[in-house]
């Protein structure tokens, strides 16, 4: 089963840039081999910040006819019961244009400091196309460097891997960004590679990426 849980990324970026933002990004990375759109916004449910509503949109297209078939897109939306600075947990329900619809619950634990976070969110999820219990990791990592007023070099990398029924893999990811970040503008270099199936088919791509965040601090 071909599987991709963006969501985590960019929940990523919003612990990244302050857990109480609203938030809405946009991001596009292309190469020779394939093109990626993500469109994410967060907004708060309370006043004091306690719940939250992340909804995303993305679509992937390769470009060459031998990879056509790992094609998708999705949307999913998830609330959010942030318990305290470090840890939130929500159920979510995702619609993969591949897979189907499938209700989520996951846990996300964060240490961040000012130029430095890392994230690490367990999920369990019911795929309402099989009728199974899959289970789900995703890690990742974000430095940044300042090297003058507003610039800094922007390094991030990103893995996932989903198991159906905790024991046999359907999906994998590593992701490494290297570039600038300019006042939530960054851009730079994006190497993929993505894994799918039991006995992984892996596919890999190398392009740039572009990703503007608009935030409002309330």
């Amino acid at each position: 089963m071909k599987k991709r849980n963006r969501l985590l990324a960019i929940v990523f970026m919003v612990i990244t840039h302050g857990s109480m933002a609203q938030i809405t990004q946009l991001e596009l990375a292309s190469g020779l081999k394939k093109t990626d759109f993500t469109s994410f916004s967060l907004r708060e449910l309370s006043p004091n910040a306690k719940f939250s509503v992340g909804t995303l949109a993305f679509f992937q297209k390769y470009h060459q006819e031998e990879s056509l078939m790992f094609d998708e897109a999705g949307v999913h939306s998830t609330i959010y019961w942030n318990i305290n600075q470090a840890i939130s947990i929500g159920p979510g329900l995702y619609y993969n244009s591949v897979a189907g619809f499938s209700q989520r619950l996951s846990i996300l634990y964060a240490i961040k400091s000012q130029h430095f976070v890392l994230t690490a969110i367990p999920t369990i999820a019911h795929v309402e196309q099989t009728g199974l219990i899959n289970g789900e990791l995703f890690l990742q990592m974000q430095l940044t460097l300042p090297i003058k007023e507003d610039w800094q070099i922007l390094l991030s990398a990103q893995t996932l891997t989903n198991w159906e029924k905790l024991s046999q893999h359907t999906r994998s990811f590593q992701q490494l960004r290297f570039g600038a970040d300019k006042q939530a503008t960054q851009f730079g270099l994006a190497i993929d590679f993505d894994q799918y199936g039991d006995s992984p088919v892996t596919r890999t791509s190398l392009g740039v990426f572009v990703r503007k965040i608009f935030l409002n601090n309330k």
